[in-house]
């Protein structure tokens, strides 16, 4: 079992440690659940899927990076699919505040990461701030995503963002989940530069067309991919480094291992990821960052 698990672990109901060491005492355990995990869990311990959601909390804000705020926020996002899969905020010492990312962000795009088409819930220990309510409604379950809290009524984004401003007010049909590919190539035989380019090719970035992916490479050799995921209101966008070390962290890696970066994005596009991604790799220990362009 991965160190930051122990302690929120023991604290849990012994029929629930029962049923989950299995999976969460592998070696490689991804910070999620398959559905089929889900519904033998459930099972075991006499739980419906809010009550093991809410269950999971602690082990998901055990993935919490907070060296600043001291503040552990974990989220649970569960697809579609009935997988589950865990977020939690991330703060990095060095770098501006507006490079962190909320536990909401951190699960809906581990979800994304993974391949989940569309999400059912979330459920979260604390009342989601404006900007991931605003971050959530670019998804494509829209506004009748459910939002579970402890001690709330069962909500819906909607009810949590009335009135709200979103994609379909620009006329923007794709939504943040859509499987997409836009057909981006570049002869590469790097693997990690074509990884990136891989990710670019799965961004969503329908207000700049400014498409970008991000690839990292671990001290032990693991390649971590994040895309750019915009949002009709500009500033709740999450940029693919972001991403990028959200799938690292979640996967049980060290963000302040990674050993070489490259950035995938246009050679003219109207916006650029290139000094963001590079002040905040610095501020991690990462100066080995390169960039292609198509």
């Amino acid at each position: 079992m991965h160190p930051r698990f122990q302690t929120a672990f023991s604290e849990l109901p012994a029929t629930l440690q029962s049923a989950l060491l299995p999976y969460i005492d592998a070696p490689d355990f991804p910070a999620m659940l398959k559905a089929e995990q889900v519904e033998a869990i459930k099972q075991r311990c006499g739980l419906d899927d809010d009550a093991l959601a809410f269950a999971l909390l602690p082990l998901a804000a055990a993935c919490s990076l907070a060296p600043i705020s001291r503040f552990y926020v974990g989220a649970i996002a569960r697809g579609q699919s009935g997988n589950l899969y865990f977020g939690a905020n991330m703060e990095f010492s060095g770098a501006p505040m507006q490079q962190t990312i909320h536990a909401e962000q951190c699960a809906v795009t581990h979800a994304w990461l993974r391949g989940e088409p569309a999400l059912a819930s979330i459920t979260v220990n604390y009342t989601p701030c404006g900007h991931c309510r605003q971050f959530m409604n670019e998804l494509n379950s829209g506004s009748d995503l459910k939002i579970r809290l402890p001690g709330r009524e069962p909500a819906t984004l909607g009810d949590y963002l009335p009135d709200a401003f979103g994609p379909k007010d620009l006329d923007i049909a794709t939504l943040l989940m859509d499987r997409v590919d836009h057909g981006f190539q570049l002869a590469l035989t790097d693997e990690l530069e074509q990884a990136a380019l891989a990710a670019a090719n799965q961004s969503h970035a329908p207000y700049s067309n400014a498409h970008s992916g991000v690839a990292l490479e671990a001290e032990d050799g693991t390649i971590y991919t994040g895309r750019y995921a915009e949002n009709a209101a500009f500033n709740p966008s999450l940029p693919p480094l972001q991403a990028a070390l959200i799938l690292m962290n979640v996967s049980g890696g060290d963000c302040q291992k990674v050993s070489r970066a490259v950035l995938a994005e246009p050679e003219s596009a109207i916006l650029t990821q290139w000094d963001a991604t590079r002040a905040t790799l610095a501020a991690l220990g990462c100066q080995n960052v390169s960039r292609i362009t198509f």
